[in-house]
């Protein structure tokens, strides 16, 4: 019986079909992954308004007004700015969340958010932000 060398390892052919094939998943999903590490921040910063929306509440209730509340240091996250759009009115109030420079949220379909004493929230991009 004869003993057939065969050659192992990959063609050049094989590999480049390889590099294609990964190249290709890899430009499919890397949009999606960032888009959804967006929308996680963008979480983040929801809750952080909701939380100074509870914040301006408590004080309300405590002083029967508005005015003179300043939200709390710890107010900001690390890609969004909390604060206040205009000083808070004894009737009224409206927080928002801006996306801070130099961070991938200011590539963000939605940009800026807010919320006003009413529960109205809004955002200045497009797109379902809340």
């Amino acid at each position: 019986m004869a003993n057939k060398n065969y050659d192992k390892g990959f063609t050049l052919i094989e590999l480049m079909i390889v590099v294609v094939i990964v190249g290709i998943l890899a430009a499919i999903a890397l949009p999606s992954y960032q888009e959804s590490v967006r929308k996680t921040r963008r979480s983040e910063a929801q809750a952080e308004l909701l939380t100074n929306v509870n914040f301006m509440e408590r004080f309300f209730t405590e002083n029967s007004s508005y005015s003179g509340a300043v939200l709390p240091p710890a107010a900001s996250t690390d890609y969004y700015t909390i604060e206040f759009t205009a000083i808070p009115t004894a009737t009224s109030y409206a927080v928002r969340a801006v996306p801070k420079v130099g961070t991938s949220q200011v590539s963000d379909s939605c940009q800026t958010l807010s919320i006003t004493s009413l529960g109205n929230k809004d955002a200045s991009g497009t797109g379902r932000c809340w």
